[in-house]
C-alpha cells in the first residue's frame, strides 16, 4: 500500500478545536409535548407512537393503526395492499 506525503497517520494527534462548544437551542420537536396519534382505521387516539402499533406510509402519508385493527388487518399489512383495499 502506498501513503502520500501529507498522510495524516505521521502528523500525530488531530488538532482540537479551537471554537465555542454549540450552544443548545433549547427544546427540539423530539422533546416537545407527545403528539396525538390516531388510527387510520377506527380514529382510536393515543399520546405518541404506541410499539404495539402498526406504522404505514402509504402514498407518502404515514398511517398509524391500533392493536385491534392492525390485528383484524394482519394478511392484508403483510401482503403490503393499501387500507383502501381492505
Amino acid at each position: 500500500m502506498t501513503s502520500l506525503p501529507e498522510d495524516s497517520d505521521n502528523t500525530g494527534p488531530a488538532p482540537e478545536s479551537t471554537g465555542p462548544a454549540p450552544e443548545s437551542t433549547g427544546p427540539g420537536p423530539e422533546t416537545d409535548a407527545a403528539e396525538k396519534i390516531v388510527c387510520a382505521e377506527c380514529g382510536t387516539t393515543a399520546e405518541g407512537p404506541r410499539p404495539t402499533w402498526t406504522c404505514s406510509v402509504e402514498n407518502g402519508t404515514r398511517l398509524y393503526f391500533c392493536d385491534t385493527c392492525a390485528r383484524s388487518h394482519l394478511r392484508a399489512i403483510e401482503g403490503r395492499l393499501d387500507s383502501a383495499w381492505w
